[in-house]
């Protein structure tokens, strides 16, 4: 295999030929809280890295990735991030549901949706949440019932991010009648364009609506779309949170800085940095991303109860208080809209308010961390 350094030179001077022209114009566009800007066109860009063999890198050659390293993904999301290149469109597909196929999916699973998760062709979103589950994944009451050789699906999810710009979800339902908790779930794999699936987009403070409520109301997939056995979806979601461990971290956390240093520019140019305590926080936040990046390193080719947890209430609350001293640093024009849109710091704001929520809020990263990592007790339920 290509050494970790020789890939990375490769991945850099690929994206200096091919970010370029047409696709120079999509760079820094794209990512949570800007899923809208050029979407089509980032699509054209996906499907053109994956013609490059650059999606996919961690997945097993005879599937049709690379079969590459951590150390290599990281290396390549790096490079892409250094690149402002712009943010992918296939997250749900390359990063967690192509890694839940190859470990749990049968033969005919794999050969069906692994390529057109290769080529970009077909885009996934996840059907976790519900509005009285959203981060007690246990606790979903969405069902699914046999019927010859479909599963029918009632039921409603929420906050499922891009499923209408989606064409399958992977959905977790309540498939054993009278089953509790983690008991009698499955995973079922659900085209999305059909009659008895609504999406209905959720307009976020930005304005914009990348997450959406999804209504199941009689839709049907075929009986052999369950992956791994009916009644075992408990354990194939969470197969499907660990391949979530991020290579994808250190890119993001190079655009994080590259955020800082536009931040402290500005406080530059508009005398705000001339106020000590912005001085100190700008340091703090600063001083932050270190400590993120150096946590992301330690942990990364390791895998130890909780690690995630930390990782998630890091970033997060990191990239909110980044938020909050950009409101600082702008005084009053922070509340004023330039041309009646929001600028990136505004949208900054506003957007990292959810970062705290999505993906698990902190309050839920703080339980598991306390009860299974620190062995304390349970929360007691009102």
């Amino acid at each position: 295999m290509i050494g970790v350094q020789e890939f990375r030179a490769e991945v850099r001077q690929w994206l200096a030929d091919n970010l370029v022209g047409e696709y120079a114009a999509l760079k820094g566009l794209g990512g949570p809280g800007r899923e809208h800007q050029a979407y089509e066109q980032r699509v054209a860009w996906n499907q053109h890295l994956a013609k490059a063999g650059l999606t996919c890198l961690g997945w097993p050659e005879k599937h049709g990735g690379r079969g590459m390293s951590v150390a290599h993904r990281v290396a390549f999301y790096e490079e892409y991030a250094r690149a402002d290149a712009p943010d992918k469109v296939n997250h749900f597909g390359e990063e967690l549901l192509g890694p839940t196929l190859i470990a749990f999916g049968t033969a005919e699973q794999q050969e069906r949706f692994l390529p057109k998760i290769l080529d970009v062709t077909e885009l996934w979103c996840q059907g976790y949440s519900e509005p009285g589950a959203g981060s007690d994944l246990a606790n979903v009451s969405t069902a699914a019932e046999r019927d010859g050789d479909h599963w029918v699906i009632n039921g409603q999810k929420v906050w499922t991010s891009l499923a209408h710009l989606s064409q399958w979800c992977f959905v977790v339902a309540r498939t054993e009648k009278g089953s509790k908790r983690h008991s009698g779930l499955s995973y079922l794999l659900v085209p999305l364009e059909q009659p008895g699936v609504e999406i209905r987009p959720i307009v976020q403070l930005t304005g914009d609506s990348e997450f959406n409520e999804v209504f199941f109301d009689d839709a049907r997939t075929d009986a052999n779309l369950v992956v791994g056995e009916p009644g075992d979806g408990w354990r194939v979601a969470m197969g499907t949170l660990t391949f979530e461990r991020g290579v994808s971290t250190l890119g993001q956390q190079i655009r994080y800085a590259r955020e800082h240093s536009g931040l402290v520019e500005l406080a530059k140019a508009n005398g705000a940095i001339d106020d000590p305590l912005i001085r100190e926080r700008l340091t703090r936040s600063w001083t932050g991303l270190q400590a993120m990046r150096s946590y992301a390193l330690a942990t990364m080719d390791v895998e130890q109860p909780g690690q995630d947890n930390v990782s998630k209430l890091l970033w997060a609350n990191w990239h909110r208080e980044l938020g909050e001293i950009a409101m600082d640093v702008q005084g009053m024009a922070g509340l004023t809209l330039a041309g009646g849109e929001f600028d990136e710091w505004q949208r900054l704001y506003l957007f990292s308010r959810s970062d705290t929520i999505y993906g698990g809020s902190n309050e839920i990263q703080r339980n598991i961390i306390a009860e299974r990592v620190l062995g304390l007790p349970r929360e007691v339920k009102g």
